[in-house]
């Protein structure tokens, strides 16, 4: 079987097409699925250069975003799941994410827990499905299980471009909330405009800190959104107003950043964090796509062989949305 594995912590070169990648079978309680689509996040780049704490066995096939039809099944599990689509819970029972601590979708073929399995609406793209659950999952549990964003509330989002910003935009703006978002090129602001963004900062040729306290008129923003850390970080904490509320799921740009704890009591603010998403989020999304109120905004699909590329790609910022691989 093809695949695409990380052979150990490193660099891109670490990143290998294999077509000698043993076949899969359904063991009691597990279906083999045949990937029609992965998704990749940021996790993967996490998994690729290593984390400081967090051991990935190697060699690991990346890809926790899964779409496909259910080609097997094991003992236990019903044969009507033959031949259906289906989204892929990433979620792991021992703890963790698929192509984290367990081998992803970038492979023909995934053995996985039936219990992992949730039914594709008819009217959902296999793309858009893998779209959906690290980054819109995230961003649907920070935003809305987490965060509580109400209508009319000042909002501004870090890293809007990527899969859980525009995720954030779109669930924000469903709401009816007042959205700042953050990036850094006019043509990706011009692009967050279109989906909704009342206004827009490019972080690289401002403080988007100062610009944000202007739009809100000196009050500061109800909600921010920031899973980026490092030097972001206090900037971001005087942003907010009072009884403001700082969501974080990440910290893309480092996690051990200086505060300023003089904000936190002084506005009375909460920092909340939000840990992934669950089944519910992901059934909701689903729906929330099939009826047309979220359309997840994929930047590019790359064929199996070009996996390298298209984390080259991502690590480099150069996307808008989600970048999808197609086995």
């Amino acid at each position: 079987m093809r695949a695409v594995a990380i052979d150990a912590h490193g660099g891109l070169e670490q990143v290998r097409l294999r077509t000698d990648w043993p076949e899969p079978s359904a063991g009691p309680g597990q279906a083999v699925v045949e990937v029609k689509a992965c998704g990749l996040n940021y996790l993967d780049i996490f998994v690729l250069h290593g984390m400081p704490g967090l051991p990935v066995e190697m060699p690991r096939i990346p890809g926790g975003d899964i779409s496909g039809v259910v080609h097997s099944v094991g003992a236990g599990v019903g044969r009507e799941w033959v031949g259906r689509r289906v989204l892929v819970d990433p979620h792991i029972k021992h703890g963790g994410a698929l192509g984290e601590h367990g081998n992803g979708g970038l492979c023909e073929r995934i053995a996985v827990d039936a219990d992992n399995l949730i039914a594709m609406p008819d009217a959902v793209t296999f793309e858009q499905a893998a779209s959906l659950p690290i980054a819109y999952g995230t961003a649907y549990r920070m935003m809305i299980t987490r965060g509580h964003l109400q209508p009319g509330e000042l909002v501004l989002i870090l890293g809007a471009s990527g899969g859980v910003g525009t995720g954030c935009v779109q669930i924000a703006k469903n709401l009816e909330a007042r959205v700042i978002a953050c990036a850094s090129s006019a043509s990706k602001l011009k692009r967050l405009q279109e989906l909704g963004a009342d206004y827009v900062i490019d972080y690289t040729r401002e403080d988007f800190s100062k610009r944000a306290w202007e739009i809100s008129g000196k009050k500061g923003v109800d909600v921010l959104v920031n899973y980026t850390g490092g030097d972001t970080w206090v900037p971001s904490l005087r942003t907010l107003a009072r009884y403001g509320r700082l969501l974080t799921c990440g910290a893309t740009a480092g996690f051990d950043p200086k505060t300023d704890i003089r904000y936190i009591w002084r506005r009375e603010v909460n920092i909340i964090g939000a840990n992934g998403w669950t089944r519910q989020d992901l059934e909701a999304l689903l729906g929330a796509v099939e009826r047309g109120s979220i359309k997840p905004i994929i930047h590019a699909v790359y064929p199996l062989a070009e996996s390298r590329e298209a984390m080259r790609v991502m690590e480099d910022r150069e996307v808008f949305g989600k970048i999808i691989v197609q086995p």
